[in-house]
């Protein structure tokens, strides 16, 4: 049977990414690997060993590109409007909570917020199937 154990999105600011990773979402480094044209850090939090994976591609000064195939990432939080209070307090920007109901029942409670290269995260409160 296949696990999930990673996503990976390049980045242009190691720094600036694992802070802000760290901030919103509690993800710390695992590990890092430095070769000789790019940087591969693996970020993850004490709730779950899927990682993160931040690719820095030395001498990128350009922003990247993500085309119109990539969606989200999503986190489950056990408090979405807490969360959504922190994300605004924090200067991170996060869009308003939605809810989503089907056959009259609450299917989901989430905002979204884009990382610092734009990537799209998907903020879920624990409910149903998303925990």
């Amino acid at each position: 049977m296949a696990k999930a154990i990673h996503m990976m999105i390049r980045v242009l600011e190691e720094a600036r990414s694992v802070a802000f990773y760290e901030q919103a979402f509690a993800l710390r480094i695992a590990d890092r690997f430095d070769f000789e044209t790019f940087t591969l850090v693996y970020l993850r939090n004490a709730d779950a060993d899927f990682e993160v994976e931040l690719t820095v591609n030395k001498g990128r000064a350009e922003p990247y590109e993500h085309g119109d195939a990539y969606g989200h990432i999503a986190f489950a939080v056990d408090d979405v409007d807490a969360e959504h209070a922190r994300f605004k307090a924090e200067g991170f920007n996060p869009r308003d909570v939605k809810e989503f109901h089907r056959d009259g029942a609450l299917l989901a409670k989430f905002f979204f917020v884009a990382d610092p290269d734009g990537y799209q995260i998907e903020v879920l409160e624990k409910h149903g199937r998303y925990r």
